[in-house]
C-alpha cells in the first residue's frame, strides 16, 4: 500500500484520469472528491461490499421461472 500525505487542495493522480483531491479536513474526518471518467465506477468501501454481496447471492440462487400461460392447455400437449 502506497501511503502519501495531502493538505487541502492537493491532489493524487491515479494513471492520466482520475484525481482525487482533499477538499476538507475536519477533526477526524477528511472530505475528498474524485474526478474519474463515467466509465469508472466510484465507491464506498461499504457500498462496493454490499453490492458485491448481492451479486454473489443473485450467482448463486436458483433461478425462478414463472409458468406462461400462451393460450395453450396442458392436457393438450
Amino acid at each position: 500500500m502506497l501511503i502519501l500525505s495531502r493538505k487541502i487542495n492537493e491532489k493524487i493522480m491515479i494513471g492520466e484520469d482520475i484525481s482525487v483531491s482533499i477538499i476538507e479536513i475536519r477533526g477526524d474526518q477528511v472530505r475528498i472528491g474524485v474526478d474519474a471518467p463515467k466509465t469508472v465506477k466510484v465507491f464506498r468501501q461499504e457500498v462496493f461490499d454490499a453490492i458485491r454481496a448481492e451479486n454473489r447471492a443473485a450467482a448463486e440462487s436458483e433461478p425462478v421461472f414463472p409458468e406462461f400461460d400462451f393460450g395453450v392447455k396442458r392436457d393438450s400437449l
